[in-house]
């Protein structure tokens, strides 16, 4: 029952209370005396409960508090009703607390919450089997304390939470494990870590079973290659349908072999995730060497190709893995656009970066196929990949490339008009 009383009332009846005080007294000739009696029982009776509702609120075990009648029983009333509006929040906000918390348990990746400091405010179990978090003893402990990897630090310094973390498990040393931290809520951060060593070992499998399988197609195909290029060379004249047999034979073979030789050099590039030799490359010169070596490509369908390359240009890296992206581009560009094109090859300082670009006049690619250009074998047009010795392979080697030497590659391209393809680096040192 809802209970409401004003001031004004409250006011009116202590005033009543004391002239009908007043009256008696007068009628008894004790006027003060009743009034006083009166005054000082109605201020016990007060103090009385407001001494219960102190020992109440700090001694009480109970949940109830005091009876009492009148307005205090009305206040006693009014408190039993929060405290259990109160508790019934509680009890839903903790049934809410449960669900989430039976949810975080049921990820197959271990979950941690931390404060903007990084330091660790909850963790589901799986947090502690793969980065052996114990909870809840390293409550505000720093994650940083307990993932002790280089890696990991150079990740938390650097701010930039896009891409993953890669660490082996601090307590397990056959665990591949991935981090990802990302914004949860206004003032807390989550990261997930998740188990990737079946992954990564498919992945070396697949990367091993390449290599191999290139390696061992290459005997044969020399060997191939060989007795068509004897046949070819003997003195004894071939019947034209054996010429065109062994013509078609001797091109199938070179197209066997390019592809061979591109399965191997992207076998190595993924092979390849050591940065500590990398070099300071003189990118300028390189990228001369590039449009040089291009040119022998360039025979039939004689394109002009403009240089714009700025001096004195050069990155930290890989000098072979750069050259074979920048060569990737610039023969793919030779290969797919129409004969007598025009192709444009830049190198410059672009804000704080370092922009590599090779633009063309040829047909362009459709949006729908920007995004997939970078995946192993896949070709716009597979008949016109066969015809200029395509074998969907060049971008996937510039993807890893660029993964190695921290570059991004973006595509820009307009169906029919043409198409630049842009790397940018981040310069380590330039003049």
């Amino acid at each position: 029952m809802y209970f409401r009383i004003s001031a004004s009332v409250l006011l009116t009846r202590v005033i009543s209370g004391l002239i009908a005080s007043a009256v008696l007294g007068y009628m008894l000739g004790q006027t003060f005396l009743v009034v006083s009696i009166v005054a000082i029982a109605l201020l016990a009776w007060h103090y009385n409960h407001l001494f219960k509702l102190i020992q109440w609120l700090w001694q009480g075990k109970s949940i109830s508090p005091p009876q009492a009648n009148g307005i205090w029983g009305r206040i006693y009333d009014g408190m039993y009703r929060r405290i259990r509006k109160q508790r019934l929040k509680q009890k839903q906000l903790n049934e809410r607390l449960r669900k989430f918390r039976d949810g975080a348990e049921a990820l197959p990746d271990g979950a941690l919450v931390l404060s903007n400091e990084l330091n660790i405010l909850w963790g589901n179990k799986k947090a502690s089997q793969l980065i052996g978090v114990r909870w809840p003893s390293d409550v505000g402990q720093r994650i940083d304390n307990l993932i002790r990897f280089p890696e990991f630090s150079k990740y938390l310094v650097s701010g930039d939470f896009e891409s993953p973390c890669l660490i082996i498990s601090p307590i397990n040393s056959e665990l591949q494990l991935e981090l990802r931290m990302m914004a949860y809520g206004s003032d807390q951060i989550l990261l997930l870590a998740r188990d990737i060593s079946k992954i990564q070992r498919l992945e070396e499998m697949r990367r091993d079973f390449v290599a191999n399988v290139s390696h061992e197609l290459k005997t044969p195909l020399t060997v191939v290659r060989g007795y068509v290029e004897m046949v070819q060379a003997s003195e004894t004249a071939l019947a034209p349908h054996w010429q065109k047999a062994f013509s078609t034979i001797e091109t199938q073979v070179s197209r066997m072999d390019r592809l061979v030789e591109q399965l191997l050099v992207l076998a190595k590039v993924e092979n390849n995730l050591d940065s500590d030799n990398h070099q300071q490359v003189d990118l300028s010169r390189l990228t001369l060497t590039v449009v040089e070596d291009a040119q022998w490509l360039n025979q039939d369908k004689k394109h002009v190709i403009h240089c714009n390359i700025a001096p004195d240009i050069s990155i930290k890296g890989n000098e072979h893995e750069l050259k074979s992206a920048c060569l990737n581009l610039l023969s793919n560009a030779i290969a797919y656009t129409h004969e007598n094109g025009t192709i444009d090859v830049t190198l410059r300082i672009d804000g704080n970066k370092i922009r590599f670009s090779v633009k063309d006049n040829g047909p362009g690619i459709k949006p729908e196929h920007v995004n997939r250009l970078t995946e192993r074998f896949f070709r716009i047009d597979k008949s016109r990949s066969r015809d200029t010795g395509g074998s969907g392979l060049g971008l996937a080697i510039v993807k890893h490339v660029l993964n190695h030497h921290n570059g991004e590659l973006s595509i820009e391209s307009d169906w029919q008009q043409g198409s630049e393809f842009i790397i940018h680096f981040k310069p380590t040192s330039t003049s």
